[in-house]
């Protein structure tokens, strides 16, 4: 191989590496949204106000709350267990959602300290067990593990 052929092959591989990279890590800061804790929102300075985020917690037992006058829009809490949050939800709920259940919720905080979410995302219990074993008695083996949202 000559020099001029090898110099092209490596400006090709260059090349080719460049745009792959840039393809795979170029838009991710854009696009990515990390999850927080309601403690943490909580702590947001006002330059936060008003910009997408997504509060990840437990949903407080009997804090959910139907707007009067309002077709689709409810009132909840979410909680970390050391900080709590109030949620103002407009849309159809995912079927899963529930109170005491974790939930995800993504929109922004505002000024008047309340969570502003236009999309829900419910977490589903991890205790699944088909009808058929239910109806013959079965139980699920109890584990003692500690259940968090992690958040990294």
């Amino acid at each position: 191989m000559t020099g001029r052929k090898r110099l092209g092959l490596f400006i090709s591989i260059i090349t080719i590496a460049a745009g792959l990279a840039y393809l795979a890590f170029g838009n991710f800061g854009k696009n990515l949204v990390y999850f927080v804790t309601p403690s943490e929102v909580v702590a947001f300075s006002s330059d936060r106000y008003g910009k997408k985020v997504r509060v990840a917690g437990m949903v407080v037992k009997e804090s959910m709350r139907v707007a009067p006058h309002a077709l689709n829009k409810i009132h909840f809490q979410l909680t970390d267990g050391a900080g709590t949050i109030p949620v103002t939800f407009e849309g159809i709920l995912p079927d899963l959602f529930k109170e005491g259940q974790g939930a995800v919720a993504e929109g922004y905080w505002d000024k008047d300290r309340t969570f502003y979410s236009q999309m829900i995302m419910a977490k589903h219990s991890e205790d699944y067990m088909p009808v058929e074993m239910q109806k013959a008695g079965a139980t699920l083996p109890k584990k003692d593990f500690i259940r968090t949202l992690k958040l990294e």
